[in-house]
């Protein structure tokens, strides 16, 4: 008998489609259409210590098209980028929370790398840690952006799209171009 359902972190977005459904209302953010064929070919450094969430994540990120590499710490992620070739990593969706190197140190250390193409790779911070002064850190530490955990499919999708079309440059693609949920 449960009329709606709402996640957790709960997001005003959320809740605002939550309440209007059961009324027949407009849903106050459409849901973004994103173009499957972006994702093609698009190389993505997964850096999560959880190796359940990982094989989660690969699986969902092969699924819309993305080639996903790995890296089970900070400390390798950050071996792997100063190994990089550049174009090897289109994105790099980073863990906060993981032993020997979290999430902020490693990303500090690929903003400081000497080439200019693996520094300034976008990097999503993806967390459970879902406050504002989570998100203020992830960014002081140099991240694109953040989105929390539990991650919903359409989210992430959204986000990594929203970064990749910034780094492109492509107006045309660019996801904020349209009616989105807030994150």
């Amino acid at each position: 008998g449960v009329t709606a359902f709402c996640e957790k972190p709960l997001f005003l977005s959320e809740l605002r489609r939550v309440l209007a459904e059961p009324f027949g209302a407009e849903p106050a953010c459409r849901p973004v259409q994103l173009n499957a064929e972006a994702f093609k070919g698009k190389k993505i450094l997964l850096v999560e210590d959880n190796e359940l969430n990982r094989e989660i994540a690969v699986e969902i990120l092969k699924e819309a098209g993305f080639e996903v590499e790995s890296a089970e710490d900070g400390e390798i992620a950050v071996r792997k980028m100063k190994q990089a070739a550049d174009g090897q990593y289109d994105l790099i969706l980073m863990d906060v929370q993981m032993p020997r190197m979290d999430g902020y140190e490693a990303t500090r250390c690929i903003r400081a790398l000497p080439d200019p193409q693996l520094s300034h790779i976008p990097i999503l911070a993806v967390t459970a840690n879902a406050f504002a002064e989570d998100r203020q850190a992830a960014l002081e530490a140099g991240m694109d952006g953040h989105i929390a955990k539990p991650v919903s499919v359409q989210a992430l999708e959204l986000a990594i799209a929203r970064l990749l079309s910034r780094r492109s440059g492509d107006a045309d693609t660019d996801p904020d171009s349209k009616e989105a949920p807030e994150q």
